[in-house]
């Protein structure tokens, strides 16, 4: 966590901010957190460490976050945005069932190995990717 606060505080320092004691507090409370969080879940958490944060410095921290190379936007085709930690989460990509929400993290070595075939038949050296895949879960499909 020492290493993500200081890759935190010198892209804050290199692009002009201030690395305040609030920011440091949120990239605390994020940094402790696994899974896919909103801007909305880590402000909540956030506040019970202290209320006089705002939601706008939590999301503008989060996104800063994001900008830094810590955090990964997630995207679970509901409009909402969640962030998960980079540092914490191997390469994964995402299960999504469009009736209940249930989300399921995954790793294929076959996926991966065709993405990396299908990418150098055409000519591309890839650099990352995201995948969901959505679909009804087994409770869902059940009802």
């Amino acid at each position: 966590m020492k290493q993500n606060i200081k890759k935190f505080t010198d892209y804050v320092t290199a692009n002009g901010l201030k690395f305040t004691p609030q920011r440091r507090l949120i990239a605390d409370v994020f940094l402790k957190q696994s899974g896919h969080l909103s801007t909305e879940e880590l402000y909540d958490k956030v506040r019970k460490e202290d209320p006089s944060i705002g939601q706008a410095t939590v999301y503008r921290t989060l996104k800063l976050f994001s900008d830094a190379g810590l955090a990964k936007e997630v995207h679970f085709g509901d409009g909402m945005t969640r962030y998960e930690n980079i540092d914490e989460t191997l390469h994964h990509d995402h299960l999504i069932c469009i009736a209940c929400g249930r989300q399921v993290e995954f790793m294929d070595a076959d996926i991966e190995k065709l993405q990396e075939n299908l990418a150098e038949r055409h000519g591309f050296m890839l650099t990352s990717h995201h995948m969901y895949l959505y679909g009804v879960c087994p409770a869902c499909r059940k009802k």
